[in-house]
């Protein structure tokens, strides 16, 4: 994947030293549900950066145990967070580098799981997170088939008005609509149907570049000889 005018955040610049969490009492938290439900830990002060999560570190009762239920999350995504609440990065099990590489992401998994994160990020209120998630899902060499899987986990998965990863994705399918026509054909025709927002960012994005190109001018005499013929038919 590839964005125009790629704005990344800077990443946060804390002044939590290590005494400051490594004091603060353990905090464990389950992840997941049924055969895939891990318990993790981490270090509270580290957790109360997160909005989400201070709210919930705020209700524990003073004699109780200090545990967070997360069942609906995914427990890499969540331990990728902690990695970068210790260390302001993180890293997946990935073919992941600065420039595209000869490994291509077949399955769409890859940029999947910076995308998990990105969403996680969102959720727990971590804009730096966020935006690492971002830069990080642009250094993916991504496959059509892959990216149609990413484009179906954006489009489901995060808000309407969030352009940031959304215009993205549906510029580099504006720009590729021979794949979709050609080769992708039904899975493509399964995405418009149950997505119908990807659909019509995608045709925007075409008629936004027609109209600048002069083309729908072009086309004015078709558009026109089209509603003489509609009229003709009634």
């Amino acid at each position: 994947m590839t964005s125009d005018n790629e704005k990344v955040l800077p990443f946060r610049n804390d002044p939590l030293t290590f005494p400051s969490f490594l004091t603060s009492p353990v905090v464990e938290i389950e992840v997941g549900e049924g055969d895939n439900q891990t318990v993790l830990t981490a270090h509270q002060t580290l957790l109360l950066e997160s909005p989400f999560l201070k709210e919930l570190v705020d209700a524990f009762d003073e004699s109780g145990p200090r545990r967070i239920k997360l069942s609906t999350e995914n427990v890499e995504a969540f331990s990728c967070f902690l990695e970068f609440q210790y260390t302001h990065d993180y890293t997946v099990a990935q073919n992941e580098s600065p420039e595209p590489s000869n490994i291509n992401d077949d399955s769409g998994e890859q940029l999947l799981k910076h995308a998990r994160i990105y969403t996680l990020a969102e959720k727990l209120g971590m804009p730096s997170l966020k935006s690492l998630a971002h830069k990080k899902i642009h250094t993916v060499n991504g496959t059509p088939v892959g990216e149609l899987s990413y484009a179906r986990y954006v489009y489901t998965h995060t808000r309407a008005d969030d352009t940031t990863i959304r215009k993205p994705v549906a510029s580099y399918w504006a720009s590729r609509g021979h794949v979709l026509r050609h080769d992708l054909t039904e899975e493509f025709k399964t995405l418009c149907t149950e997505v119908p927002e990807f659909t019509y960012d995608v045709l925007s994005i075409i008629m936004d570049r027609k109209e600048k190109t002069g083309q729908t001018e072009a086309d004015s005499s078709i558009r026109g000889s089209a509603r003489k013929r509609l009229r003709s038919e009634k």
